[in-house]
């Protein structure tokens, strides 16, 4: 399917009636279109986050319901947007997430309008699952292992024993979760697959970069 839906632009205009631009930006940024979500929307979401007047809670609740739309391209593209306020938006964005007890409930996700509808559904769900894993490390350990200073004097190489040994099999199982996504590159040709890969890759090399400081912490307080 091509360009926006009747449905989106039913969506866009709700949002707008309401007031609430954040909410219509979120909807824009979320269309039945089989695109990556378009920078514009993506660069005024970043930007909302760090507004003192913006509503957070209002803003993920808004990519929460998103989510639960049938389409795989939707659902798909509100967990790329999420994944990229977390990467890139305020830290409030990413504490509001972790405050929650549940976030994408998608373990049971199938898009079975078609047999394209079947294969997006397997990497919604590990996406998904990622995802809740990410803020569920964040709420672990009040920090972002993919944000922390890294290097010798960085949070994981000079982090105390009790607290690194609470730590690392967090950030292992947020690096297992993300291995996960497991996808080949013929599928790369997907638009939308390949935001979700390029924020993935950014993520987990900055995990390798936390998970080694740990581990030579550890070694050093060892031998």
């Amino acid at each position: 399917m091509s360009g926006q839906t009747l449905t989106d632009r039913i969506a866009a205009a709700q949002y707008q009636l309401t007031g609430s631009e954040v909410s219509r930006a979120v909807c824009k940024a979320t269309t039945h279109e089989v695109m990556a979500p378009k920078k514009k929307h993506l660069e005024y979401l970043i930007s909302a986050t760090n507004a003192t007047n913006v509503n957070i809670p209002q803003m993920a609740d808004t990519l929460f319901e998103r989510a639960t739309n049938a389409s795989w391209i939707v659902v798909f593209k509100a967990l790329v947007t999420t994944h990229h306020m977390c990467v890139h938006g305020n830290e409030r964005f990413i504490q509001y997430l972790a405050s929650r007890t549940a976030l994408f409930n998608l373990s049971n996700f199938i898009d079975k309008t078609g047999s394209h509808g079947y294969d997006m559904s397997t990497f919604i769900r590990r996406y998904g699952r990622y995802l809740n894993e990410r803020a569920f490390a964040y709420r672990q350990m009040a920090f972002d292992f993919t944000k922390v200073k890294k290097g010798a004097e960085g949070v994981m190489r000079t982090m105390a024993p009790d607290k690194l040994l609470k730590g690392m099999p967090v950030l292992q199982t947020q690096i297992d979760t993300l291995l996960e996504f497991d996808v080949h590159p013929k599928e790369l040709n997907n638009p939308i697959i390949n935001a979700a890969f390029l924020l993935l890759f950014k993520d987990l090399v900055k995990l390798f970069a936390s998970y080694n400081d740990g581990v030579i912490n550890l070694l050093e307080k060892i031998l």
